[in-house]
């Protein structure tokens, strides 16, 4: 992966899909046949939201993790993962498990992204997670943390990726308690930024606090179907993702995949 900040860097920004497993895209069939399509036609990545339950009208949703399984399982070069997984609902040892066997699956291709999560209500205390926010992120700097321990060699095998599978942490604009999150990790997944301005803006914050580390740190970013991606580039995003919603059609996602990535 291309560094977004420190180093040079190319200004072209790495391509992927940023899809909800929900309603027409909740069969795992339908989005192997979309990753594979994706791949043939020269895109980079693959994402997945991961969530137990959407706000009205959705009402069906996949789990990411079998469907990324199912994806991994068929492709050969995409980078995949889940976006993003809050840990504050997810017993750590496990999510070690499921993250080493699919990196191994996919050959190196896992990118984990993580975050609070969503403060949807109806997806959290239904089950009895944790709805506090300042409690969610003491739970996520602790899982993540432990999880790097597991990685490390408590667990066996380690990962395919080393010294570790990549994380990237989200955060929403303007908030930048996650950027320090972020900059212990790999990357970082910003929210709901108004334009590549902001983008540029929040890259030289990161650049600055960096320093001469060395090491790749990626900035992940979303746009819209038929968005140009150059000026995000330009901007410092090293990875720039279509979305499409909570409510994606499988018409408008093969249209943009066949596109290509540009």
């Amino acid at each position: 992966m291309s560094s977004a900040t420190g180093g040079s860097r190319d200004l072209s920004p790495r391509r992927g899909l940023f899809l909800a497993p929900f309603d027409e895209l909740v069969d795992a069939r339908v989005l192997v046949e979309l990753a594979i399509r994706a791949e043939e036609r020269g895109w980079d990545g693959l994402f997945l939201w991961d969530h137990i339950v959407w706000r009205a009208p959705v009402r069906a949703v996949a789990d990411p993790w079998v469907a990324l399984s199912a994806i991994a399982a068929h492709t050969e070069r995409l980078r995949l993962g889940p976006m993003v997984t809050p840990l504050s609902r997810r017993r750590v040892q496990k999510l070690a498990r499921e993250t080493v066997t699919l990196d191994h699956l996919s050959g190196g291709r896992l990118t984990l992204g993580v975050g609070l999560g969503a403060s949807n209500p109806a997806e959290v205390e239904p089950f009895g997670d944790v709805l506090d926010p300042r409690e969610r992120a003491r739970l996520l700097d602790e899982g993540l943390s432990r999880l790097a321990e597991l990685w490390a060699g408590e667990f066996e095998p380690r990962p395919v990726q080393q010294p570790r599978i990549p994380v990237w942490v989200a955060g929403r604009w303007p908030n930048r308690r996650p950027v320090a999150r972020a900059l212990k990790w790999d990357g970082m997944f910003p929210i709901e930024l108004p334009g590549p301005e902001a983008l540029a803006e929040l890259a030289g914050e990161i650049s600055a606090q960096r320093g001469a580390q060395r090491g790749q740190f990626d900035l992940v970013v979303e746009i819209e179907p038929g968005e140009d991606a150059e000026p995000w580039g330009q901007a410092g995003a090293s990875w720039v993702l279509v979305g499409f919603g909570p409510q994606p059609r499988v018409g408008a996602v093969r249209e943009v995949i066949d596109s290509g990535p540009g």
